[in-house]
């Protein structure tokens, strides 16, 4: 019986591994919440699907949240900063009605997936953008990290 135990805490750990996934070398990721009250006009945009905004309010994200409604209560939330290099003059991006642009390169990026749409071929590793999480409660969405 020791001997059967033995083995599955063996085979236990062997299963255990230490996956980060591919984490982005430029953004350093911050801790923060905020909330966007849709009933008030600067976030009234939000209340329509398809819908983004940028929240550009210090100690909100690094450079700060683009926010889209997705529909059926679900919002995404993503960092401003371009996931592309460190921070710098040129790295926070413009909000394009669905999409960002960095000014640096130029790449694009989609709000509803967060995927970088013009992915050089070049064989170099590219980021997509940095993932907050967001709750809705009816006219509140918080975004937090």
């Amino acid at each position: 019986m020791k001997r059967i135990c033995l083995w599955l805490v063996f085979i236990l750990l062997l299963a255990c591994s230490k996956d980060e996934g591919n984490r982005n070398p430029y953004l350093q990721e911050v801790g923060f919440r905020f909330e966007a009250n849709l009933n008030l006009p600067l976030y009234s945009p939000l209340t329509n699907i398809g819908n983004a905004i940028f929240i550009g309010n210090q100690g909100v994200g690094i450079r700060g949240v683009f926010v889209i409604n997705k529909g059926f209560d679900q919002f995404f939330a993503w960092e401003a900063s371009c996931p592309n290099h460190a921070p710098n003059a040129c790295s926070t991006m413009d909000l394009n009605s669905q999409t960002v642009i960095c000014s640096c390169e130029d790449y694009e990026y989609s709000l509803f997936t967060g995927q970088q749409l013009n992915r050089p071929d070049d064989g170099k590793p590219y980021y997509d953008l940095l993932f907050y999480n967001t709750s809705f409660d009816g006219t509140t969405v918080v975004i937090s990290n």
